[in-house]
């Protein structure tokens, strides 16, 4: 089973990857982790991302191809893959089912986690964070025993750059712009289905495990 999960920062894609990783039994593959995965094993490929990413260059469609077919090609891929926010770009779109198709293999089911922006924003904005037990809470819907303080081990709380609603508001519109053209592509060819990202986690996993069936 081969599947790509979309979804902004926040909407909780990076969870509902590995629940349903854990759930299938497969692998969760993302860009990043690939990237940083490559440049450790100081593989030719990994040089070449090394190279790009320290001249502040962005990867282009090829390389990031290349590396995930490389990927795919892994013995732990031979029953299906969660692609976590690859492809990012029609070319890479076109590219993957190229592969595919010259692979014997087809892409199952393409889903978006869909949210309410402001909304998100508003969630994201309540969150708050321990530094050292690297535990989260939420001001309204998980909010420390001691308001301000972590219940573990004591310390501050505090709210991360990422979480402030200027930062957050800035990621979905970069996303939006990036992706948009990828989510038309798969939409044109009724290859994508949509799921409310708002929901509860379990909720939003029973959806995922529901669309998969159809």
């Amino acid at each position: 089973m081969i599947v790509i999960l979309f979804g902004p920062p926040g909407a909780g894609k990076g969870t509902q990857a590995a629940n349903l990783a854990h759930h299938l039994g497969i692998p969760s593959l993302s860009t990043g982790d690939m990237f940083r995965a490559a440049i450790a094993a100081q593989t030719p490929m990994g040089k070449q991302v090394r190279e790009v990413i320290e001249a502040g260059d962005l990867v282009s469609d090829d390389l990031v191809n290349k590396l995930v077919f490389e990927r795919l090609n892994q013995p732990d891929c031979a029953k299906g893959v969660i692609l976590d926010g690859y492809p990012r770009t029609v070319a890479q779109a076109e590219a993957l089912d190229n592969w595919l198709q010259h692979h014997h293999l087809k892409l199952d089911d393409v889903i978006e986690l869909k949210v309410d922006e402001d909304a998100l924003i508003e969630r994201r904005a309540g969150r708050l964070y321990a530094p050292q037990s690297k535990r989260v809470y939420h001001k309204d819907f998980n909010p420390p025993k001691t308001p301000g303080f972590c219940d573990e081990t004591g310390e501050p709380l505090i709210q991360r750059d990422d979480d402030r609603p200027g930062v957050v508001r800035h990621r979905l519109d970069v996303y939006g712009r990036q992706t948009s053209p990828v989510i038309g592509y798969y939409s044109a060819q009724n290859r994508l289905q949509v799921i409310d990202g708002m929901a509860a986690i379990e909720d939003v996993f029973k959806s995922i495990l529901k669309a998969l069936q159809k």
